[in-house]
């Protein structure tokens, strides 16, 4: 028998802000993260925007010594999992350790390490490259930092699936609780790859907005006008632990876990199949899972990157699944503030997702302004609203024809 599997923590790092509140108030409010790059000199680019993270210190989180050798990235993720552990006020002792887990996703680890010890290798040889490179590097190292940390000795796993990363986490994470493997799983995402190997790729895709004399409307999903997604980087983490042991310890319960689909399109390593079958049968999957009919849910957080060709998709790809019934549901692009921030935006939205639930509140879209014709759903322009959220579902979808979606519900006792 399945056990019953909460949330009852969050953190989150993004450029909206270090804090849930500071993301949670921006993202409310219709507030954009995406500015002028600093990182480096984006001058020669097409692209010069992105959302980068501005207010993050990382003495308030790690230890200076061991800081000054983690790239952004896995900084991030230690960040955010120490904001969600002591929101949920759970600490690890020797006891409990075996049963705590950490799942994460990334998309593509410390692109700028390499890029950076590259040029140096190039320019002063290889005994010029630090010792501490491969480590710094390597996509799993938030979830091994976050168990080091923390002294975390259960199940450690980090998941590399592009997009649908932090999605995939979550999913996996849910799974082991409710299997029972684990009574408390640390999960989510963590992402930064805002360097010039980064931007320059996907600029080559012709992947990218390049909106940059209005950065803060560039990313504008579903929108007649979009050009592209914005680069993005953050972490989302949440605490995922079995109901009965929250509910012996007196936990906050954001939400409950539902349900969770995985698909692979088998069709184009970046394009969907024009029907959207992969994102239908990942849906349909998850909804099965929840045992739930496509009229229980009443909101979805979309993957929504804000590219001509993903919103008409992902739009079909609802209408399928949902029937008459996806006229009736809220469904917003949340990347509209946040940009795409890679293998951590399914975490981050996952936070999201739980947080809807917990005020009953439902994120807008931000910047739809012209409605693109083929995307007719109701796509919660502007500002937050207040609703009646039974059931929420968040969509992932990545490079490779990977596809993740999970269910939340409302926690009723």
């Amino acid at each position: 028998m399945k056990k019953r599997v909460v949330v009852t923590g969050v953190g989150l790092v993004t450029p909206l802000g270090t804090g849930v509140d500071k993301t949670w108030q921006g993202i409310c409010s219709g507030r954009s993260g995406v500015a002028p790059i600093t990182r480096f000199d984006a001058g020669d680019f097409p692209v010069k925007i992105a959302g980068e993270v501005k207010d993050f210190k990382v003495e308030d989180f790690i230890e200076k010594k061991l800081a000054k050798h983690l790239e952004p990235f896995v900084q991030y993720a230690i960040a955010a999992a120490g904001m969600a552990l002591d929101d949920a006020d759970f600490r690890v002792s020797e006891e409990n350790s075996s049963r705590v887990g950490v799942i994460t996703g990334c998309g593509m680890g410390g692109l700028p390490a390499i890029e950076k010890y590259h040029e140096i290798y190039r320019q002063r040889g290889p005994r010029r490259i630090t010792p501490f490179f491969i480590p710094m590097v390597i996509p799993n190292m938030g979830a091994g930092h976050i168990s080091i940390v923390h002294k975390i000795k259960g199940p450690n796993l980090t998941l590399t699936t592009a997009c649908a990363a932090g999605t995939h986490a979550v999913g996996e994470a849910f799974r082991l609780v409710s299997r029972g493997d684990c009574d408390v799983v640390v999960t989510g995402g963590n992402e930064s790859t805002i360097c010039p190997l980064g931007v320059g790729g996907f600029n080559s895709m012709k992947a990218l907005s390049k909106r940059n004399d209005e950065p803060e409307k560039a990313s504008r999903p579903f929108d007649r006008d979009r050009d592209g997604f914005i680069i993005a980087e953050g972490a989302g983490m949440l605490i995922l632990e079995e109901y009965e042991h929250a509910r012996a310890r007196g936990a906050k319960i954001y939400a409950e876990m539902a349900g969770y689909g995985l698909t692979g399109d088998g069709y184009h390593i970046a394009a969907p199949p024009e029907s959207g079958d992969g994102a239908v049968r990942c849906m349909r999957m998850a909804l099965a899972d929840a045992g739930m009919a496509p009229e229980d849910v009443d909101y979805i957080n979309a993957h929504g990157t804000s590219t001509p060709l993903n919103d008409v998709v992902e739009t079909r790809a609802i209408k399928e699944v949902y029937g008459d019934h996806a006229y009736k549901l809220a469904v917003s692009s949340t990347k509209s503030m946040t940009g795409h921030m890679l293998g951590a935006a399914g975490g981050i939205e996952a936070v999201f997702l739980a947080l809807s639930l917990y005020n009953q509140l439902i994120p807008p879209t931000a910047n739809l302004e012209n409605p693109d014709p083929e995307c007719d759903l109701d796509y919660v322009p502007g500002k937050a609203g207040k609703a009646d959220i039974r059931n929420g579902m968040s969509n992932s979808f990545g490079f490779g024809g990977t596809n993740a979606v999970i269910i939340m519900k409302r926690c009723e006792e």
